[in-house]
C-alpha cells in the first residue's frame, strides 16, 4: 500500500519537490531558531509556523503567496496571545477555540488566502495548549515565529520557487450542496458543534491531552463538503494514527528523544508528510502521527500510554465531525459529486475550445492552463466519490458505476491532454473537421450536465482509424462523453452512481 503511494503518478515532479521544499525550509527555521538560542518549545512553535506557511498557502500566483504569508502572523500571533492569556481559565480558553475553529472554517469563503489563515489562527490556538504555553513565553514564541516565517519565505520565494514555472491554477470553489446557506457558513456551524462535542468528550478522557480531539475534528472538516466524504475523511484519520502510534512504539520510545536521531525522523516524516498529503491522508496522518510521538519523546512526556490515548482522542475527534455532518445541516454526497461532475464536464469543453482555436492559428489562445484546471477539478471528483468506491462500501452498483465514472473522466482528461500537446506544436495544422468535432464536444456537455440529463445525445458513426492525431484525440473524448450517459442518467436525471442517498 506505502509502495503504491510513492510511485504513483507526480507529473512535472511537483509532489517531490513540494517535499524536498519542506524538509529544507523546516529545517532552516528550526536549525536558526536554534542559533538564536531559543528553548525547545519556541523551536517547536517556529518549526510548526514554517510547516504550516509552506502546506497551507496555495494561492495561484508567487505574489499572492507571499501576500498570505506576509499575513500569517498577523492572524497567528493575537491568537497565541489570547490562548496564553487563558491557560488557566479552561471556561474561557475553551469558548474562544471554538470561536477561532469556527472562525477559521467560515474563512474559507474568501478561497485560499481565508483558508490559510484560518488553519493558521487555529493550529496557532493548538500549538499553545500542546506546549502549556504562557504569557511569559510569548516574546520568544514571537521572534521563533516571524524568524521561522523568514526563514521558509527564504526557500520558498528565492531559492526554491518551482511555482514560478508552473501554469497557474485557481483552486476551485466548493460547490454549493443545495439549501440557501452558503457552505462555508453551514461547515462553520458543523465544526464548531462538532469540535465542541470532542472537546467535552476529549476532558473526560483527558484533561492535560484533550486538544487531540479538537484537532481531529479540525482536519476531519479541511478539504471537504459533503458527510460521505466526511466519513470517509474521519476514517482515514484513525486509521493512519494507529499505524502511526505502531510506528511510534517500535521508533519513538525506544530513542526515547535522541537528538541525532529523532531530527533525521522528523525530516523523514516531514518529507512523508508533504509527499503523501495529495494522495493518501491516511499515509499522511501516520507521518504526522510519527512526528508527533518523536516531538513527545524529545519533550521528555512520551509513553505508550499517551500513544493509546492519542488514539482515543483521535477516534472522539473522528466522531465528532461525523456527529456534525450527518445531524447539523448535512448536505448529501449526491449533491457534491453532481456538481463537482458538472464543473469537470465544463472544463472539459472548455479544454477543447481552447486548443481548437490554438489549431485554427489562434496565437492568444492556450489550453495549458484549462488543462491543468481539469487535474484539479478531477482530484476533486475522486475526493467527492471515495465514500462510494471505498473497500468498506456496502452499495456495490453504485460502487461499480462511480468507478465507470472515473475511469471515463480518465479518458477525457487522457484525450485532452494529447489534445493541447498537439496544439502546443506550432507546426500542427488544422483540419476542418476539428471544428464539427468541438461541436460535437460542446453539444454531448451541454447535455450532460443539462437537468434532463443525457437525453437527447447521440453519438454518429465515427470513423475507426483517423490519421490526424487532434482529430483522434478528439473522437476518443467523443467516445469517453458518449459513454458517461449511461452511468451519468437516473434518478435526479444527471448523477445516479451517486444516487440520493436517504434522508
Amino acid at each position: 500500500m506505502l509502495k503504491r503511494v510513492f510511485v504513483a503518478p507526480d507529473p512535472g515532479r511537483v509532489r517531490l519537490r513540494f517535499a524536498g521544499r519542506a524538509v529544507l525550509g523546516i529545517s532552516l527555521a528550526v536549525a536558526l531558531c536554534g542559533l538564536a538560542g531559543h528553548s525547545l518549545e519556541a523551536a517547536i512553535t517556529g518549526g510548526l509556523a514554517a510547516l504550516l506557511a509552506l502546506f497551507t498557502v496555495t494561492d495561484p500566483t508567487v505574489r499572492g503567496q507571499a501576500v498570505t504569508t506576509a499575513l500569517l502572523p498577523v492572524v497567528g500571533l493575537p491568537v497565541l496571545a489570547v490562548a496564553a492569556v487563558l491557560h488557566d481559565q479552561p471556561l474561557a480558553r475553551d469558548l474562544i477555540f471554538l470561536a477561532v475553529m469556527g472562525a477559521g472554517v467560515y474563512a474559507r469563503r474568501w478561497g485560499p488566502r481565508g483558508h490559510a489563515l484560518g488553519v493558521f489562527a487555529f493550529m496557532t490556538f493548538f500549538a499553545a495548549q500542546f506546549l502549556h504555553t504562557v504569557p511569559g513565553q510569548l516574546p520568544e514564541l514571537y521572534v521563533a515565529v516571524v524568524l521561522s516565517l523568514c526563514a521558509s519565505s527564504a526557500v520558498r520565494f528565492g531559492l526554491w520557487c518551482y511555482e514560478r514555472r508552473l501554469p497557474v491554477v485557481p483552486a476551485p470553489a466548493p460547490p454549493e450542496g443545495g439549501g440557501r446557506i452558503r457552505v462555508t457558513t453551514r461547515q462553520a456551524v458543523q465544526a464548531t458543534l462538532g469540535g465542541a462535542f470532542a472537546l467535552g468528550l476529549g476532558q473526560l478522557l483527558s484533561d492535560q491531552r484533550w486538544y487531540w480531539a479538537v484537532g481531529a475534528t479540525w482536519w476531519v472538516f479541511v478539504n471537504t463538503t459533503s458527510r460521505g466524504e466526511t466519513l470517509v475523511r474521519g476514517f482515514r484519520r484513525v486509521l493512519g494514527t494507529v499505524i502511526g502510534i505502531v510506528a511510534g512504539f517500535a521508533v519513538a520510545i525506544p530513542l526515547d528523544g535522541a537528538g541525532a536521531p529523532t531530527a533525521a525522523i522528523v525530516a523523514v516524516s516531514v518529507f512523508g508528510i508533504f509527499y503523501t498529503a495529495a494522495v493518501s491522508y491516511s499515509w499522511m496522518m501516520f507521518f504526522v502521527t510519527v512526528m508527533v510521538g518523536m516531538l513527545y519523546g524529545v519533550l521528555g512526556v512520551l509513553d505508550a500510554a499517551l500513544l493509546w490515548l492519542r488514539v482515543a482522542e483521535t477516534a472522539v475527534g473522528a466522531l465528532g465531525a461525523v456527529l456534525a455532518v450527518l445531524l447539523v445541516l448535512p448536505v448529501t454526497t449526491h449533491a457534491i459529486t453532481d456538481a463537482w461532475i458538472q464543473k469537470a464536464l465544463r472544463c472539459v469543453h472548455a479544454c477543447t475550445a481552447e486548443a481548437a482555436d490554438r489549431l485554427a492559428g489562434s496565437t492568444i489562445a492556450d489550453p495549458g492552463p484549462r488543462v491543468a484546471e481539469l487535474e484539479v477539478l478531477l482530484g476533486r471528483v475522486r475526493l467527492s466519490l471515495a465514500p462510494l468506491v471505498h473497500p468498506l462500501s456496502p452499495l456495490p452498483a453504485r460502487k461499480a458505476r462511480a468507478r465507470q465514472v472515473l475511469a471515463l473522466l480518465d479518458d477525457c482528461v487522457r484525450e485532452v491532454r494529447g489534445l493541447a500537446s498537439i496544439a502546443a506544436d506550432p507546426d500542427a495544422s488544422h483540419d476542418s473537421r476539428l471544428s464539427a468535432a468541438c461541436s460535437r464536444v460542446e453539444a454531448a456537455v451541454e447535455a450532460l450536465t443539462a437537468p434532463e440529463g443525457s437525453r437527447g445525445f447521440h453519438l454518429p458513426e465515427l470513423p475507426g482509424a483517423v490519421v490526424d492525431p487532434a482529430l483522434a484525440h478528439l473522437h476518443g473524448l467523443e467516445r469517453a462523453l458518449a459513454a458517461l450517459a449511461a452511468p451519468l442518467q437516473g434518478r435526479g436525471g444527471r448523477t445516479p452512481a451517486m444516487a440520493p442517498e436517504p434522508a
